[in-house]
C-alpha cells in the first residue's frame, strides 16, 4: 500500500500575538481566582511570566485516497494504545537491570527474572490479549522506538536465544516479526508513525 503522505520535519512556532493573549487571558483569569502568577518588573510595570508548551506545525495532510486516509486514522488509534506500553516496557528494563545489578550469582538472577516475570504477565495479559495483530505489530515497533532494541533482542537478553527464537516462530505465525525495527528516517509509514507520535505526546490529537 502505497502510504506516502506530504510529510515534512516539524517545526516549533512561537507566536508574540498568541502569547500576549495568554496572558492578558491568565492575568485576569488568575487574579479572580486568586491564583498567584510568576511575574517580572521591569521600568516600574509588572509583566507577568506565563510559559507555554511547544507546539508543533506540519503541512495539513493531503490522502490520496480513502484507504490512505483510513491507514492514518487507524495509526492514530494503535499508537494511542501502545505507545504508553511501549514506555512501560522500557521503564520496566530500566528498572529490571538496575535490580539485576545488585544479585550477583546468575541463578539467583534466573530466580527473580522468573518471579518477576509472572507478575508482569498476571498484571498485563488481559491487556495485551485485547491487542489486534495490528496494535501488537505497532507495539513491537514503538519498543524498538523506546528501547533501542527490537523484541526479539529484548527477550534474548532476558531470557535466551531459545526462547526468543521461540516466540519468534510463534509471532511469525501471526504474521509478525519480533525483529521488526522503527525507522522514521527510511520507512514511509514510520514517518507518519513518528508524526502521530509527536503531536500524541503534544496533546494536539
Amino acid at each position: 500500500m502505497n502510504t506516502q503522505l506530504n510529510i515534512l520535519q516539524p517545526h516549533r512556532m512561537r507566536s508574540l500575538l498568541l502569547c500576549l493573549l495568554f496572558i492578558a487571558t491568565a492575568s485576569f483569569s488568575l487574579k479572580a481566582d486568586g491564583v498567584e502568577l510568576m511575574a517580572h518588573v521591569r521600568a516600574g510595570d509588572t509583566i507577568p511570566l506565563v510559559f507555554l508548551r511547544e507546539i508543533y506545525i506540519y503541512p495539513p495532510l493531503r490522502f490520496k485516497s480513502k484507504k490512505q486516509e483510513r491507514f492514518y486514522w487507524r495509526t492514530v488509534r494503535d499508537v494511542k494504545k501502545t505507545l504508553p506500553y511501549a514506555k512501560l516496557i522500557a521503564h520496566e528494563m530500566q528498572f529490571t537491570d538496575s535490580v539485576l545489578t545488585t544479585i550477583p550469582l546468575k541463578k539467583d538472577q534466573r530466580s527473580y527474572m522468573n518471579k518477576y516475570e509472572r507478575q508482569l504477565f498476571r498484571k498485563y495479559e488481559k491487556t495485551f490479549r485485547g491487542m489486534t495483530a495490528k496494535q501488537g505489530f505497532m507495539l513491537m515497533k514503538l519498543v524498538d522506538r523506546q528501547c533501542d532494541q527490537t523484541s526479539y533482542e529484548v527477550i534474548k537478553y532476558y531470557k535466551g536465544g531459545f526462547v526468543a527464537f521461540f516466540w519468534q516462530g510463534i509471532a511469525r505465525l501471526f504474521g509478525n516479526d519480533l525483529k521488526v525495527e522503527f525507522d522514521a528516517e527510511m520507512n514511509e509509514q514510520d514517518k507518519i508513525v513518528e508524526r502521530v507520535i509527536t503531536l500524541v505526546e503534544a496533546g494536539q490529537l
